[in-house]
């Protein structure tokens, strides 16, 4: 990867996603960490069917905290891992009311001490939340970012990271990964994408992906 082909496929994003934002539906910043904690191993879109009642239910930081387990694994057993997510969002309240005065902190540290919180869901938090640069890498991002070129096949998560942080502008990183998402999201897919309309096929880096379009030329 060179700053050519970056410019390039930022210029292609911007044309096709210029709008770009999180999707994950949410009032606050509490909000929002408690929707990315429920995103792992699932869809926006579950999480948001998951969220409008759980909201309701439970809105801030304290009520989340006073929760019974059972009841919050009724609002969301739609979406994976629920039983572990529960305990989760409960200890990570409860956390917050007895250490932050129930606020989300807003440095990496702190985010990463809380029950449930990862290096992804603290990028998010960091960005969107707070609007300090980060560069969440969910499975859209990795998918994305391997087929293009900017890591390796093999590449770990923080490699990939590293690499994107590397190649785009600081100013660039929090709208370049919800493009970023939105391309895999809807257009280079991880089934059946849309290597016939896209404008970045020789770029490429799945063989597979670039046979199939030669064949059909």
């Amino acid at each position: 990867m060179n700053k050519e082909k970056t410019q390039r496929v930022l210029d292609y994003l911007d044309e096709l996603y210029p709008d770009a934002y999180c999707e994950l539906i949410h009032d606050d910043v509490y909000q929002l960490l408690v929707a990315v904690m429920l995103s792992a191993q699932t869809t926006d879109k579950k999480v948001n069917l998951v969220t409008k009642d759980l909201f309701k239910r439970f809105p801030d930081v304290e009520s989340m905290a006073q929760a019974d387990i059972k009841e919050l694994e009724t609002y969301i057993k739609t979406i994976g891992l629920y039983r572990n997510k529960a305990k989760n969002l409960k200890r990570m309240s409860e956390v917050l009311v007895e250490q932050y005065h129930g606020e989300v902190p807003c440095s990496r540290k702190a985010l990463e001490s809380l029950p449930g919180v990862g290096r992804k869901t603290t990028n998010v938090v960091l960005s969107v939340g707070f609007h300090i640069p980060a560069f969440a890498v969910d499975t859209h991002v990795e998918r994305i970012a391997k087929r293009l070129g900017f890591a390796k096949n093999d590449a770990s998560v923080e490699t990939v990271e590293r690499n994107m942080k590397r190649y785009i502008d600081r100013s660039r990183w929090t709208k370049t990964h919800h493009q970023f998402i939105f391309f895999g999201r809807y257009f280079c897919k991880a089934i059946n994408p849309s290597c016939k309309q896209c404008k970045l096929i020789d770029m490429c880096k799945d063989k597979e992906k670039q046979q199939q379009m030669l064949n059909r030329k």
